[in-house]
């Protein structure tokens, strides 16, 4: 295969946000690379020794209510049909050509990491592909099967029961949890020096790595059982998941691994970087290039938990957690149909200003870098003042709003700056600021127009090495990379990532700032 999937993707609960201004580990630091592939060796040979069975009940669960649970949605008039979900996957040869018709968030450089061709090659398949932003969907291409054997798999889930899109905009987490009556209704936990209910868990989790919560829900039911009885097991109640590792325990830490693992098989798929499974017994299979990123997200995630075989029940068989889905949350593509792509051709950024006032100077400490945990795509940029102290602290600056647009959220040095200004963080535009300090900070619920401050550049909110701001983009719930199909402007600076993250500049004409996370003369951006 041309590209592989690195271990040190895989798992790292040892960021508990992001680290900012980071382009090296500095010295006396733990190598993440290292603690990533020692994390995920752990999770592996626990998961493999111990592999229970996933914990379907036996007995039919109860139904909570039309409004929170099952959900019907009507599509419009004239809505595409859904495609075909479930059914055994189907062998192809190596040789044989694939059909493929271009789907919502497809770009080139996807397509060519998927299908393992060169560009040139895929560009004279279909005259209508092009080289950069996003390719029109609905474009039908016969693409040569060139790696060997390979299983049309089928597709599972749409993209947007993965991410916190538009599909769970009606999903209130903590009535559903409550209504359920189950033991996550009861439960608490302490994290990060605050003691949290499962709802919360389940709420911040989906939240801060953009992961819709009902497939959060639906997963550690499956699972556990916690969500509408009680756990099966005593070690159920440590792991609920059933990752299984060491100094990984608790709902809090199990959920975000699993929001890690549905991460990375979705962003990894949707560019082209995530081309093989990884299983339990550390045997891997190529992903159909055909499905879509949701389903690639859900095989990447029980690949972490389940043995080839088992995981084919798990995913292809009749009751199988698709099932179980559909008729616990309703039908998904239903949903789809009545949404539409998260990423509609053509999409584009608004226009967007500097996220500081006009007249001052800022350092660009921070290239394109991961906008939020691990897997995702490298969609962040840092800035910080350029007359602040080394080291961390509140800067007596302003970091200001890029555009006019709704506070949608604003905890834990997190803001969540909603351009369409319809209330939800999971449709439109939405910008994220982070570590953003709490003196000062402004409060959800505000309308800002664009220059209006949010709040004071810190080091809260996640481990950074110095005061600074970091600020991404997210459409429809998904992250948006910020050197790739929506290119990424502010005040007229265009991003152009670099060989590595955290490093790139910002051009403008013929002017071009460095990224520099020393504040370097070449990096000050003056607005």
């Amino acid at each position: 295969m041309k590209r592989r999937l690195a271990l040190g993707l895989l798992l790292i609960w040892v960021l508990p946000a992001l680290a900012c201004n980071l382009p090296t580990a500095p010295r006396g630091s733990v190598d993440i690379g290292v603690a990533a592939e020692q994390t995920l060796a752990a999770i592996q040979v626990a998961t493999a020794l111990a592999e229970p069975p996933a914990a379907t009940p036996a007995a039919p669960l109860p139904q909570i209510t039309t409004d929170l649970g099952i959900v019907t949605v009507t599509p419009p008039p004239g809505a595409p049909a859904p495609p075909a979900a479930g059914g055994l996957p189907v062998p192809q040869p190596a040789g044989s050509q694939l059909n493929y018709t271009t789907q919502p968030g497809d770009t080139l450089a996807g397509l060519s990491g998927r299908f393992d061709l060169l560009a040139e090659d895929l560009l004279a398949l279909g005259q209508n592909l092009m080289t950069g932003g996003l390719l029109p969907s609905g474009i039908q291409l016969s693409i040569p099967n060139a790696d060997g054997e390979l299983l049309l798999t089928g597709s599972l889930l749409p993209d947007a029961e993965i991410v916190y899109s538009p599909a769970s905009v009606d999903f209130p987490v903590e009535e559903f949890v409550r209504q359920a009556g189950g033991y996550l209704s009861t439960y608490t936990e302490r994290v990060d020096q605050e003691t949290l209910t499962g709802a919360q868990i389940i709420q911040r989790v989906a939240s801060e790595t953009s992961t819709n919560p009902r497939l959060l829900l639906a997963f550690l039911e499956y699972r556990s059982g916690w969500v509408l009885g009680s756990p099966n097991a005593n070690t159920q109640t440590a792991y609920p998941i059933g990752f299984y590792a060491d100094q990984y325990s608790g709902l809090h830490k199990e959920m975000t691994l699993v929001a890690r693992q549905l991460t990375i098989g979705y962003y990894g798929w949707r560019s082209g970087k995530v081309t093989s499974l990884e299983f339990v017994d550390n045997s891997r299979r190529r992903i159909d290039p055909t499905i879509n990123a949701g389903t690639a997200a859900l095989q990447y995630l029980f690949a972490k938990l389940y043995k080839p075989d088992a995981w084919m029940a798990e995913l292809y068989t009749p009751g199988s957690f698709v099932t179980f889905y559909r008729e616990k949350f309703g039908d998904p593509w239903q949903r789809h149909a009545a949404l539409g792509p998260l990423l509609p051709d053509g999409l584009a950024q608004p226009p967007v200003e500097l996220p500081f006032a006009q007249g001052e100077s800022w350092s660009f400490t921070g290239g394109p870098h991961l906008s939020w945990g691990t897997g995702g795509p490298n969609g962040a940029l840092d800035f910080a003042p350029a007359a602040v102290e080394r080291g961390c602290g509140v800067s007596r600056f302003w970091t200001t709003a890029v555009a006019p647009g709704l506070v949608v959220r604003s905890e834990r040095g997190a803001v969540a700056l909603d351009l369409d200004g319809d209330g939800y963080e999971q449709t439109g535009w939405v910008f994220f600021y982070f570590h953003v300090a709490q003196q000062d900070r402004v409060a959800a619920g505000t309308y800002l127009n664009a220059n209006d401050p949010v709040g004071h550049p810190s080091c809260e909110g996640g481990r950074a090495t110095g005061t600074h701001v970091h600020i991404a983009r997210k459409y429809n719930g998904e992250w948006i990379p910020a050197d790739g199909f929506v290119p990424f402007t502010l005040s007229g600076w265009q991003v152009i990532a670099g060989e590595r993250a955290y490093s790139g500049s910002l051009v403008n004409g013929d002017s071009i700032v460095t990224a520099r996370p020393d504040g370097a003369h070449t990096s000050i951006i003056t607005r």
